[in-house]
C-alpha cells in the first residue's frame, strides 16, 4: 500500500511536473541564502525610512502619489533581485 505521499509523487510525474529535490542544501549554500536575505532586508530597511521621511516632507497628493509608486517598484525590484540570487545559489 502506498502513502498519501508516493501517491501525489506519481501523479506530479504525470503531469510533466519534476520531483522534489531530497538532498538537502549545503552548510555553505543555507549561510550565502541567509546572508543575501539580511541583505536584501536591509536594503529594504533603508528604502523604507527614506520613503517615509520623503512622504512626510510631501504636501502636494500628486507627488505623494508618485513618491509612492517609486518605493513600491524600488521595493519590488530589491526582492526580485534577492529571489534571484537565491534561485542560483541553490541550483549551484
Amino acid at each position: 500500500m502506498k502513502s498519501a505521499y508516493e501517491l501525489a509523487l506519481e501523479r506530479m510525474e504525470k503531469q510533466g511536473i519534476e520531483k522534489p529535490r531530497t538532498e538537502g542544501l549545503g552548510e555553505e549554500v543555507q549561510q550565502k541564502i541567509a546572508e543575501a536575505r539580511k541583505q536584501a532586508e536591509a536594503k529594504i530597511a533603508e528604502l523604507e525610512i527614506l520613503h517615509r521621511d520623503r512622504i512626510r516632507k510631501t504636501l502636494d497628493p500628486g507627488k505623494r502619489q508618485e513618491e509612492e509608486d517609486n518605493y513600491v517598484r524600488e521595493r519590488r525590484r530589491f526582492e526580485d533581485d534577492c529571489e534571484r540570487k537565491i534561485a542560483k545559489l541553490r541550483e549551484g
